[in-house]
């Protein structure tokens, strides 16, 4: 196995991890997390990747997006007022006008990701 697999392997398993934190932690995202576990494991491992596939977890949040690019309005509402909260700290923080720019316009390009990008689905139940 190359070393680069390794560094995937390692890498999905750490995001892995955090996505499933995130379950029982409200502030935490969980399926930005398994998205990325799934690319990691997707470039280095078959048998990861199946394993991931077929965890409930990964089913329940980040199955749907993979699959058509969608998303419930509760899912996306949550995942953006999380990241608007990570970013408001820093939008206050900074002094450099720059870097308040840079972050305003992260938010709007999120926002547009958001609204354009990624369908928006039933709930199902």
């Amino acid at each position: 196995m190359k070393l680069f697999n390794i560094i995937l392997i390692f890498a999905g398993l750490i995001f892995t991890s955090i996505g499933m934190i995130g379950v029982l932690v409200p502030v935490l995202p969980t399926t930005p997390f398994l998205i990325l576990a799934s690319i990691c494991f997707m470039r280095s491992s078959e048998k990861f990747d199946k394993w991931l596939r077929n965890t409930k977890i990964y089913k329940n949040y980040a199955e749907d997006f993979i699959r058509d690019r969608s998303m419930t309005l509760r899912r996306k509402a949550k995942l953006m007022f999380i990241s608007d909260l990570m970013l408001l700290f820093p939008l206050i923080k900074l002094e450099s006008p720059y870097m308040r720019a840079f972050i305003i316009f992260i938010i709007m390009t999120k926002y547009w990701y958001f609204i354009f990008k990624i369908k928006t689905k039933k709930e199902q139940g």
